[in-house]
């Protein structure tokens, strides 16, 4: 017998935070994802699977430019329940290690991007710091 792949996007490597925090002064990080790669489009359905369900349809996603490797500003991407989301690239971000994800209706998500080559020591200290207590903005960590 002939084991089938599975088709399934790999498990995301997600952390949220406990509840959004907007104060009115500055966007707050929701959460941290720490992708495989670089390839947007290769790692995105793993992540949108692992949103919670209150956060609803997530139509498109805002990434820095330089950082991911996309075919085209725009490029449609499907969900795991098939649905298209739309990527866009971002010039200067203001936070340039960060994914914006727009549900409408529902809100804007920001999450911190750990590098796909970071350790899981490194990875770990990241996701912990972008979840706690609310109190990082949307700005460069290292």
């Amino acid at each position: 017998m002939t084991a089938t792949p599975s088709l399934d996007p790999p498990a995301a490597r997600l952390r949220l935070g406990a509840q959004p925090c907007r104060d009115g002064t500055s966007r707050r990080i929701d959460g941290a994802w720490w992708p495989r790669s670089y390839d947007l489009t290769a790692e995105l359905p793993g992540l949108l699977a692992a949103l919670p369900d209150r956060w609803g349809h997530v139509t498109s996603v805002l990434v820095n430019g330089a950082m991911w490797s996309l075919s085209g500003d725009g490029v449609p991407v499907e969900d795991p329940e098939h649905r298209q989301v739309h990527l866009r690239r971002t010039d200067p971000p203001r936070a340039e290690d960060t994914v914006c994800l727009l549900a409408p209706g529902h809100g804007r998500w920001d999450l911190l991007v750990v590098p796909p080559a970071a350790t899981e020591v490194e990875a770990a200290r990241l996701m912990a710091m972008a979840t706690a207590d609310g109190s990082l903005s949307t700005r460069k960590m290292s």
